[in-house]
């Protein structure tokens, strides 16, 4: 992810990563804490998007936003598609969480890496042009209307969209 995002992102950017166990309350404070005391602009969670007990993130998730995001979780789900069909499994969200200070964008990201790389790029067909849009491209704009950063994208990885 973080290697992704390195050739994508051509903005400044900084990381915080941290490991989590699939306990609702425990990922809840922890993005709650990222996105109110470390003011992360964006958050991914990578994993327990599953229907397993155990897969709790998007509760999680929930419980803490104050705006949902369907069509970021409807396009992931449209890309892994193309993959497998188990992805109509994912219960990956998207939200955002304001308080009076700040504003974060926070997605719910499946746990196999070949995965989210491409549902954050999209798919290509096999001279390299794009036949599904990956998330990200909506991700810059997302993040102007919230009062974020301005994020500039690598056209070679991710061509960002914004409307005039």
């Amino acid at each position: 992810m973080r290697n992704w995002l390195d050739q994508a992102i051509l903005s400044s950017k900084k990381y915080y990563e941290f490991l989590i166990p699939d306990e609702i309350e425990l990922i809840a404070k922890c993005l709650v804490d990222l996105s109110d005391n470390y003011a992360c602009d964006l958050i991914f969670t990578i994993g327990g998007t599953g229907p397993t007990n155990r897969d709790v993130t998007p509760e999680a998730t929930l419980s803490i936003a104050s705006k949902e995001l369907p069509g970021i979780a409807e396009q992931m789900r449209q890309i892994s598609l193309k993959a497998t069909p188990t992805a109509v499994l994912s219960r990956q969200v998207s939200v955002i969480r304001q308080n009076d200070k700040h504003s974060a964008l926070i997605i719910n990201l499946p746990g196999q890496p070949r995965a989210v790389q491409e549902i954050l790029e999209g798919v290509k067909d096999f001279k390299g042009n794009t036949i599904i849009s990956g998330i990200f491209s909506a991700i810059p704009y997302c993040l102007d209307l919230i009062g974020g950063p301005y994020i500039e994208t690598n056209p070679k990885i991710i061509k960002s969209f914004r409307p005039k």
